[in-house]
This record gives C-alpha cells, sequence and structure tokens, in this order.
C-alpha cells in the first residue's frame, strides 16, 4: 500500500525483512565454516563471522555506505564521495535513484548486510593459521578499499561498469567474485597450514555444516528476492530460480562426487547447493528457471572441478571459498549474460541474439578478479609488515580456539 512520499508498505516490509535474512547469512556462514574445520578451531571460526557482523555494521553506517552509493566522484564511476556519511540524508524518505518505493534506511541497511558476509566468506580460506588482530585490520580495509568500490562501479549510480550495462542483479561479481579472488590470493600469501603425518583436515562437525548450508539456502531468498527491492514478480522469480538453481547443482554435486569417489556425500550435498545459489545470484532477475536449472547444472560440475584443479596445485583454500565463490560467481556473471531473456527484467542476453551482454560481462568479471587480486595482495602486505599475518607454529599446532581466544569449543 502507498504511503506519503512514494513510499510502499508492502515493498519496505519485504527489503526489511529480506535484509533480516540476509543478516541471518553470516551466522549461518558460522556454523557452516565452523563445521568443516578441525575441532580445536571451531570458536575461532566462528568469531570471523560474529566479529565482522559487529564491524561491519559499524563501518557501513560510518562511511561504507557513502563510498558504495553516494554520488560518484569526478564521474569516473570508481567511488562515492562522502554525501552520506554517517547516513547523513540517509532516513525516513526514498533514495529515488536507487528505490523509490521504499525509506533509504531500509535500503541502506538491506545492502549493509551484503557487505557484512562478503568479507565473511574470505575467511574460510585462511581459517585454522591467521592471527586474529591481523584478521580484524584486514576486514576492515579490505571492505573500504575492495568491497565499496566494486559496489559502486557495479550497482552505484554512475558506476563504470553499471554505465557499461553490465548486469548483476544480486552480487555475482560484487559479492562473490571479489571474496572468491580475495581468498585465493589469501590462500596463497600466507601459505599452508602446518601438517602433521596424522592431519587430514577433515571436518569435524558435519551436522554444524548442515544446518549452517539451510541457513545460508534460506537466507539466499532475501539475498536474490530482496534485490528486487519490492514485493512483485520480480522477487517472485528470484525467489523460484534461486531454489531451482541450488537444487539442480546439489543433485548433480552428489551424483559427480558419487561417480568419483564411490560415496554420495553429505558434504557435497550441501557445498552443491551453495555453489549453486552463487551462480544464480547474479542471473536471478534476469533468467528463467529452465536457465536456473542449466545454470545450476554448470555450477555443480564446474566448482566440482575447480576444487579438483586447487588440491593439484595444492593451494590451501581451507575451506574451497575460490572454488565455490570465487569459480561459481565467475561462472554465474558470465551464464547470465548467455540466458538473460527480456521478459524477465528488460535485458537480453546471448540467446535473444545480444552477444554484446557476454562481453560486458567478462569485461566486469576480469575488472573484478583484477582489482581484487591486486587490492587484496597489497592489504596483506601490509597488515603482515605492522602486525603479522600468521599465528606462531605452536599456536597453530595447539589450535586458533586456545591460542587466540582462550576458549574450547567442546570439552574433551
Amino acid at each position: 500500500m502507498p504511503t506519503a512520499g512514494g513510499i510502499n508498505s508492502g515493498d519496505t516490509a519485504w527489503v526489511l525483512t529480506s535484509a533480516a535474512l540476509v543478516m541471518l547469512m553470516t551466522p549461518g556462514l558460522a556454523l557452516f565454516y565452523g563445521g568443516l574445520v578441525r575441532r580445536k578451531n571451531v570458536l575461532s571460526t566462528i568469531m570471523h563471522s560474529v566479529f565482522i557482523l559487529a564491524l561491519v555494521s559499524v563501518t557501513w553506517v560510518l562511511i561504507g555506505f557513502t563510498l558504495a552509493f553516494g554520488k560518484d566522484v569526478n564521474g569516473w564511476g570508481i567511488i562515492g564521495g562522502l554525501d552520506y556519511i554517517g547516513l547523513h540524508g540517509v532516513g525516513k524518505d526514498p533514495l529515488t535513484q536507487y528505490a523509490p518505493t521504499i525509506p533509504g534506511s531500509a535500503y541502506m541497511a538491506f545492502q549493509m548486510m551484503f557487505a557484512v558476509i562478503t568479507p565473511a566468506l574470505i575467511t574460510g580460506a585462511f581459517a585454522e593459521r591467521k592471527r586474529f588482530k591481523a584478521f580484524v585490520l584486514f576486514s576492515l580495509l579490505w571492505t573500504l578499499l575492495v568491497y565499496s568500490p566494486i559496489a559502486h562501479w557495479v550497482w552505484g549510480q554512475g558506476g563504470w561498469l553499471n554505465k557499461m550495462g553490465a548486469i548483476d542483479f544480486a552480487g555475482g561479481t560484487v559479492v562473490h567474485v571479489s571474496s572468491g579472488v580475495a581468498a585465493l590470493v589469501a590462500a596463497l600469501v600466507l601459505g599452508p597450514r602446518v601438517k602433521r603425518e596424522s592431519d587430514r583436515f577433515e571436518p569435524h562437525d558435519v551436522r554444524l555444516t548442515v544446518i549452517g548450508a539451510g541457513l545460508l539456502w534460506f537466507g539466499w531468498f532475501g539475498f536474490n528476492g530482496g534485490s528486487a527491492l519490492a514485493a512483485n514478480g520480480l522477487a517472485a522469480n528470484a525467489f523460484v530460480v534461486t531454489n531451482t538453481a541450488a537444487g539442480m547443482a546439489a543433485l548433480t554435486w552428489v551424483t559427480v562426487s558419487w561417480l568419483h569417489k564411490g560415496t554420495p556425500s553429505v558434504v557435497g550435498a550441501v557445498v552443491g547447493g551453495v555453489a549453486g545459489l552463487v551462480a544464480i545470484t547474479p542471473a536471478s532477475g534476469y533468467v528463467d528457471a529452465s536457465a536456473a536449472i542449466i545454470i545450476g547444472f554448470a555450477a555443480g560440475v564446474t566448482c566440482y572441478g575447480a576444487i579438483l584443479l586447487r588440491e593439484r596445485l595444492k593451494v590451501d583454500d581451507a575451506l574451497d571459498v575460490w572454488a565455490v565463490h570465487g569459480v561459481g560467481g565467475t561462472l554465474g556473471a558470465i551464464l547470465t549474460g548467455v540466458f538473460a531473456i527480456a521478459a524477465v527484467n528488460g535485458a537480453s542476453g546471448l540467446v535473444e541474439g545480444n552477444g554484446s551482454q557476454v562481453l560486458k560481462q567478462l569485461v566486469a568479471v576480469g575488472a573484478t578478479w583484477i582489482y581484487s587480486g591486486v587490492a587484496t595482495f597489497i592489504i596483506l602486505k601490509v597488515v603482515d609488515f605492522f602486525v603479522g599475518l600468521r599465528v606462531g607454529e605452536a599456536e597453530e599446532e595447539a589450535g586458533l580456539d586456545s591460542s587466540q581466544h582462550g576458549e574450547v569449543a567442546w570439552q574433551s
């Protein structure tokens, strides 16, 4: 129902609900990751997500939002200005250039939850070996210097990728490619975990991982459906294709791993579902259900193959963030340019004869890979210079729960 100032109460309720759903994804990620590490590192892994939720909730209000969504500086399409610093001018009235039917504060809160989960995703790459003070400094710098600029490029008014015509409905490049590439760089810079002969780095509690995956899947309906910024048919389409791609990817991953390893893996089922969710994210507002099935299948096969490649290259991305989010996000962004149809949201892709959209998607993916990779490397080196990135070998052997936080998750 429309209210004063053009605000629609139904749209507002949906976006606020979606913001809450996306917020829930970060604790869900904490459980998902927490179950995959060894028992001596479960609390430190969970703490990464919990702390980022608090940290980014404050920094986004102070400066992150304005860097991403403020008026473009100098017309270059690189970064937003300080129009909204400290949320100045962001309140009950709409930011009409972004969402004309909801309060500006609702739009800000919804975008904040994206900014929260993105650096949290990276933490899976350096789990079990990063110094906590280094993690804090890295997360702060990365959110402001990598996430906010890329969000401005893609979603900000005047952002250069936005003006070029690249499309990303809910964060394939902004969230998944940026974090996945950062994860790969972090894994390479930190180096592999200390491995004793008896160490196999197996998940200590798959039950936590399954619960976390369920919360991620649940929250993803707000992640993608909420990106319509209205309670309308586009939100419903995003909801349907999100679930469809996740289901297809889970089925595909289980089948491929079953053929490869001889058993249907529970971890494989939930990781496959997440891969499908990642890949459909940029496409969810542009493709129909039949395309979602293809995207889900492609994500299951491609991300599984990326894990095998990562293992062969002996890169210790502890929880396969690059293989799922970096590769899955890249795949989804490109396939958005293939399968977008005008009937869903006005944009046409290769299937409707618009091959140029694929080229635009490739430019967006390439720019995100390069910027996130280079900027992440520099940030890591700066953090290492000032506080050191890794814990000592004895601390790593004891486990980060006790050595970094003085607590343990499970009593022996």
